[in-house]
């Protein structure tokens, strides 16, 4: 059979919007909703683990999809986003999408290598050394306070109680400070520490920044580091991290701010 000219214009235009039709998976009110858009999504759920993709996902994400834009063709209706407060709250969501967008590259450009990871392990290592010391203290803010809780110790004071008026945290227990490195406290405190014998206490006030510690060691023993395969995750986050805020100093450092 041939067509008329009408009939066959009408035909091809048929044949051409097919393909145009079956990139939207609806139309809302007019609006198009593309099929890029639910597949970006399902992309998103299946790369957190979240769910595999299936029909069942994508007929969700379709109503989902459906349902905002019904609700942003009303919102806009009413003009909510001309308010002064929803455009400040637009404006900081594009600009964390733009720089999570810029960090996420410089990241891949700049990936943290295995032989990073070993030299921070390493530095790591050598800093906890091989000995780990289980400590109590008793800070206070003067070393006439100081004195006198050494004073009452020799007289056969128990620790744990006058630890009580410890100026930190560790007051609520005894002034236990549980097990750590040298390397965790700040100098004086564990020069003082690994000075001393397992029950021994310092016979004079140590002083620090923070005040007087009166220490006492409890025990040591060797220092249990876990396997460089068993961290390796967390140390290679950690140089991304710094990495990333060298990355932002130095373009602090080039901007011209006033």
């Amino acid at each position: 059979m041939i067509l008329k000219p009408a009939r066959l214009i009408l035909a091809l235009v048929a044949v051409v919007a097919i393909p145009a039709f079956a990139q939207n998976v609806a139309t809302v009110n007019g609006k198009a909703i593309p099929s890029s858009r639910v597949d970006q999504v399902v992309k998103q759920v299946v790369a957190q683990g979240k769910q595999a993709d299936s029909p069942q996902l994508r007929e969700a994400i379709k109503k989902d999809l459906i349902g905002r834009e019904v609700l942003i063709q009303e919102a806009d209706k009413q003009g909510y986003g001309t308010r002064p407060e929803v455009k400040s709250q637009i404006d900081n969501a594009r600009q964390s999408i733009i720089i999570n967008a810029l960090l996420a590259d410089y990241v891949k450009k700049n990936p943290v290598k295995d032989a990073e990871i070993k030299a921070e392990y390493d530095k790591f290592k050598a800093q906890a050394g091989d000995k780990e010391y289980h400590a109590r203290h008793i800070l206070v803010a003067t070393e006439a306070e100081a004195k006198d809780i050494i004073a009452k110790l020799k007289g056969g004071a128990k620790f744990e109680e006058l630890a009580k008026v410890s100026k930190d945290g560790s007051a609520a227990n005894g002034g236990d400070l549980d097990w750590a490195s040298p390397a965790s406290y700040v100098k004086p405190f564990s020069d003082a520490m690994v000075a001393l014998k397992p029950g021994q206490v310092t016979q004079t006030p140590v002083q620090s920044q923070f005040g007087f510690h009166v220490i006492k060691l409890e025990e040591t023993r060797p220092t249990k580091l876990p396997a460089l395969d068993e961290v390796k995750g967390q140390v290679a986050e950690s140089l991304q991290q710094k990495k990333l805020a060298a990355y932002r100093d130095e373009l602090m450092k080039k901007a011209k701010i006033q």
